[in-house]
Parts: C-alpha cells; sequence; structure tokens
C-alpha cells in the first residue's frame, strides 16, 4: 500500500517534535504569509547542482565537506563573521584537496542556522525556572526575552538574505582565488606544526600553479581556479517556515529528469496560477541542504512527512538511539526512488559509541538499493561540560570517532565519504 499524497503542509497532519508555542497564532500567520510572498533565497538550479554533486559523493568520486556554527546568531551577520567562517572552510577544503585528490563539495552551516532542539522546554537560569533559549528565530538568549517572537521568523529570513548576498558577493570578488591561498591566514592556529605543515602544503601549491601557468596550463581553468561553489544549510526545525519557502516548478513533461539537459530557470514565487502538487516539483528554496536532527526523525513524525516531499538534498542525523531496520526505513521513506546522494546519513555516536553502532547501520544499509553519502559529525556525540558550565568537545575524542568512522567503513567495504563539522570564524 502507497503513502498518503505528499502536499507541502501535509506534515500538519502527523505529530510534532520541537514545536513552538507562541501567544498569538494570528501572528505566527501573518508573519508565515510575508515569508511565502517573498523571494527565494537560493535557486532550483543550484540545488539540481548540489543534488548531482551529491551522487558523485556517494559513489566516490567527491568528497563532502560541510562545517559551521551549532546555532548561528543575528550578530554573526557581519562581514568579519562570515569572512572568516569562509577561510576555515576553505582551508579545510584546500588541505583535503592536497591530500586526497578528489573534488571537495563545500556545504556551510549557514545563512539559515538560528533555530536550537533542546531536551527540555524549560531552563534554570540564576534559581529561576524560564523558557529555554530556542535560537534566535525564536527567541532571545536575553533570559528576560524569551516569549518566543513570530517577528523573528521574519528577520532569520532577511539575515539569511544578508548572508547569503555577502558570500556570493566575496567569491564573486576572488575570495576564494586558488592562486591566493596565502591570504586565508592561519593566525588563530597556536599549534606552529600545524601552521609549518599548513604553509608547506600552500607553497607546493603555489610552485605547481606557477609552473601550470608558464606552460598556459591553467587558461582553460580559470574559473575553477579563482572561485568555488558553496551551499547553505540549516537544521530544517520550524516547519512553518520551511513551508512559506516551498516553491512548485512544474514538471518537465515528456523528458526524463535525469536525461542530462538543464532544466531553464524559472522564478519560484507562489505561481499566480494553482497548480496540482502532483505536479510540480517542490523544493525549499531557503537553504540547498537541509537536515533531520536526531530528536526530529520519528518516522510518522511531522519532520519526515515534510522532507520525503521537497526535491533538495537532505540528511538525517543518526545516533546511538536509532535501530538499524528503523535506518533502513527512514531511507525507505526519504529515498524511494534509490538515488545516490538523495540522503546524506550524518553519523554521531561519540568515540566511545562509534563501535557498537556504525556497523551495525552500515550493514543494514549494504543490504538494500540505498546509496546514500556516509558522513561522519564527530562533534555531537563527545560534548561535555567544562567546570565553567560551557559545553565543549575533546579534539582527541573529535579525531578518535572520525579515525573509527574510517576504519569501520574500510572493513565493511564500505566509504566515509565526507565530515560534518562545527566551526566557527572567531579566534
Amino acid at each position: 500500500m502507497g503513502q498518503e499524497a505528499w502536499t507541502p503542509d501535509s506534515w500538519r497532519s502527523k505529530p510534532i517534535k520541537q514545536d513552538v508555542v507562541y501567544d498569538d497564532p494570528k501572528e505566527l500567520d501573518a508573519v508565515v504569509e510575508r515569508v511565502a510572498n517573498l523571494p527565494p533565497l537560493v535557486s532550483s538550479p543550484e540545488i539540481d547542482q548540489l543534488r548531482a554533486k551529491l551522487k558523485d559523493v556517494a559513489e566516490g568520486r567527491a568528497f563532502l565537506l560541510q562545517g559551521g556554527d551549532c546555532a548561528e546568531s543575528f550578530d554573526y551577520c557581519n562581514p568579519t563573521a562570515i569572512e572568516d567562517k569562509l577561510k576555515i572552510l576553505l582551508q579545510m577544503s584546500l588541505v583535503l584537496i592536497w591530500g586526497m585528490r578528489l573534488p571537495i563539495v563545500r556545504i556551510a552551516r549557514m545563512a539559515g542556522q538560528y533555530a536550537k532542539p533542546r531536551s527540555s522546554p524549560y531552563e534554570t537560569v540564576n534559581g529561576e525556572k524560564i523558557l529555554s533559549y530556542r535560537g534566535d528565530n525564536v527567541n532571545s538568549i536575553d533570559p528576560t526575552q524569551r516569549r518566543p517572537d513570530p517577528q523573528r521568523l521574519l528577520s532569520a529570513y532577511f539575515h539569511s538574505a544578508s548572508t547569503i548576498n555577502y558570500v556570493r558577493l566575496l567569491l564573486d570578488s576572488g575570495f576564494a582565488d586558488i592562486h591566493k591561498p596565502e591570504a586565508w591566514d592561519l593566525g588563530h592556529v597556536r599549534n606552529p606544526e600545524i601552521r609549518h605543515e599548513y604553509q608547506s602544503i600552500v607553497n607546493r601549491l603555489t610552485d605547481a600553479l606557477g609552473f601550470m601557468g608558464v606552460i598556459g596550463a591553467t587558461s582553460t581553468q580559470e574559473s575553477a581556479l579563482n572561485t568555488v561553489d558553496l551551499y547553505t544549510s540549516h537544521e530544517a526545525l520550524l516547519l512553518e517556515y520551511e513551508q512559506a519557502l516551498t516553491r512548485p516548478l512544474p514538471k518537465p513533461l515528456g523528458e526524463p529528469e535525469t536525461s542530462g539537459r538543464k532544466r531553464p530557470y524559472e522564478p519560484s514565487t507562489p505561481p499566480r496560477k494553482t497548480l496540482a502538487p502532483e505536479l510540480c516539483d517542490w523544493y525549499n528554496l531557503s537553504a540547498h541542504f537541509i537536515w533531520i536532527g536526531d530528536r526530529t526523525r520519528q518516522l510518522d513524525g511531522a519532520h519526515v512527512e515534510y522532507f520525503r516531499g521537497v526535491k533538495n538534498p537532505v540528511g538525517v542525523k543518526v545516533g546511538p538511539t536509532m535501530e538499524a531496520d528503523e535506518l533502513v526505513r527512514v531511507l525507505d521513506i526519504l529515498d524511494p526512488d534509490f538515488e545516490p546522494g538523495r540522503v546524506t546519513l550524518i553519523t554521531r555516536y561519540g568515540a566511545g559509541k562509534i563501535g557498537d553502532f556504525l556497523p551495525a547501520h552500515i550493514r543494514a544499509v549494504q543490504e538494500t538499493r540505498h546509496k546514500p553519502v556516509w558522513c561522519c559529525d564527530p562533534c555531537h556525540g563527545n560534548t561535555t561540560t567544562a567546570p565553567s558550565g560551557h559545553k565543549t568537545r575533546s579534539f582527541d575524542a573529535i579525531i578518535s570517532e572520525i579515525t573509527a568512522s574510517i576504519a569501520t567503513h574500510r572493513e565493511l567495504g564500505s566509504r566515509l565519504s565526507g565530515v560534518h563539522l562545527e566551526l566557527t570564524g572567531e579566534h
């Protein structure tokens, strides 16, 4: 028996986790309607391009680097913060390209990562029980401003738009020019050995580019050397906002989507003439890539229902609480057509637990026709609380989980094809 028909709002008929209760539902409706009539933040051809690249990742022809803030703040929407995060992603990708000799697909946790799932709706601050901070698109980190405010969804849209606009400006202006990697300074790195090793890679790369320039080998590849493709992503937690930026594109007629012909761009504003949902491809145009968190991946839940209908490549966080058969069922729902790279499995077990869970998950997927991207998140499963009360991660535990993930995949004839990192541009 097949699934029920999908529509952008069919998630509303399902039980939902991590939802936000607003004092004034009418104000929320007005804000969501406003967002639904604003221009998209990304385009459908960009999303299709990322789908093609993630297919390459899933089939071993490229490697995924995804990174950014745990939760963005509206205050991070400034030139310095954006530039510093880009520098770190570019530095990491340069090292990976040099060491792996593979193309790197770069996805930033950026321009929309404003929501925070929480284990409890309340927390205690200075002995007082108050609402938990749910991210800048819900409420304020200031304990006196914890009431969920629908207007923050509108602020999230405009901060995302400003961030994306500045990223595009930087990349179009040569910020990622591989001829000038020395501009991506390592002033924040204290370890002299790491600084020396990175500088050694830069020097060898500069020499190689100089030689290629002398013999004229770079003239036809100049665009690839002067800029990079960078895609945006966030955890799609607040489904009212995600639905508002989910836009239809008429399905191509008479030609399969896999024919290789590029579909021309069509404006993705709400259509003036209503189209039947089954005649459209639906794209979430708030970001190129969205993922489901560990707390919202219930098989019968609202988030899985929403995700199954959008054309974007999607991620699923996979941790110790996920059973192997549950993982297969999630893939069956999200990837019914067995599209390589359609789903990225972002594993986050913790260094001490990865050996107990990853092998079973790999074997379960290997018994299916699914070809997901296997991506290791070595940060979220290794969180500890410092004496100051701040959450932190041990670098040794991060390295240990990545190393164990690589080894486990190799032993089972699988492949680790990406890393998902929390990082900040702050020095």
